[in-house]
C-alpha cells in the first residue's frame, strides 16, 4: 500500500468516525452523558454546519448555469455568435454544484434511497441501519473513489491540463480535483451520519437534521 493510500484510509479513519463506533461498543455497558457524548455532539454540529456552508455558497452556481446558458441562447439566436468558454463554463458549475453538494444532500437524506421499510422502523432501528450503511457502503465506495482517482487527477495537474479545445477553459485539472474533493466531503458527512445514529443507540440527544427547504 502506497504512502497516499495509507491516508485515505487514515482520513477514512478520522476522528468523528471513531468516536462513533466508540460510542456503539461502549452503548450496553453505559448511555449516560458524559464527556465522551458532549465531544460527540460537537463533532456532530461541527459538520453539519461545513456542509450547510458549502451548500450556500456552491447553491449560486445553479443560478449562473441559469443566467449563463440563457445568455448564450440569446447571444446563439439573436446576434449569431456562441461561446465556447461560456459553454465550458456551464458544464463546470453544474459538476461543481453537485459534486461539491452531495455532504449536504447527505445530510438531508437527499440521494437515492430505495425505502420500504426504513420509514416503518423505529428511531433505534433507523440508526441501526444508518451506522451499518455508513461503514459497510458508503465508506468503502468514498475510499475506491479516492484510491482510483489520485493518478488521473495527479496527472492532471502535473501539464495543468486544460480543455482539448482552443477557446476552451484551462482549468480541467481544478474540475477533476471536484472528484477526490466530493468523496472526502462525503466520507466526512458520512462520519457523521454514523456519529449521530450511534448516539440515537446511546440515548442521547441528537441535534435535528434541519427540513430539506433550508438548503435553499
Amino acid at each position: 500500500m502506497s504512502g497516499l493510500h495509507f491516508g485515505w484510509l487514515l482520513l477514512a479513519l478520522n476522528p468523528i468516525l471513531l468516536m462513533a463506533m466508540f460510542l456503539v461498543v461502549r452503548s450496553p455497558f453505559t448511555r449516560k452523558a458524559d464527556g465522551y457524548t458532549k465531544i460527540a455532539a460537537v463533532l456532530v454540529r461541527g459538520m453539519d454546519r461545513c456542509s450547510e456552508a458549502i451548500i450556500r455558497t456552491v447553491k449560486w452556481f445553479s443560478l449562473g448555469m441559469v443566467l449563463l446558458t440563457a445568455g448564450l441562447v440569446f447571444g446563439r439566436y439573436v446576434f449569431g455568435v456562441g461561446s465556447l468558454k461560456g459553454q465550458e463554463a456551464v458544464i463546470y458549475l453544474h459538476a461543481l454544484l453537485f459534486l461539491l453538494a452531495g455532504g449536504a444532500t447527505l445530510l438531508r437524506g437527499g440521494h437515492v434511497r430505495v425505502d420500504v421499510f426504513f420509514s416503518k422502523l423505529s428511531k433505534r432501528h433507523q440508526a441501526i441501519i444508518d451506522f451499518t450503511g455508513t461503514l459497510v457502503f458508503l465508506v468503502p465506495v468514498c475510499l475506491t473513489i479516492l484510491v482510483y482517482s489520485q493518478s488521473y487527477v495527479a496527472l492532471s495537474w502535473q501539464v495543468f491540463e486544460g480543455s482539448p479545445e482552443a477557446d476552451g477553459l484551462p482549468w480541467v485539472y481544478l474540475l477533476k480535483t471536484a472528484i477526490p474533493a466530493f468523496a472526502i466531503l462525503m466520507l466526512l458527512q458520512g462520519s457523521a451520519q454514523a456519529l449521530r445514529a450511534a448516539m440515537v443507540l446511546s440515548d442521547q440527544p441528537v441535534s435535528e437534521v434541519p427540513p430539506r427547504t433550508e438548503m435553499v
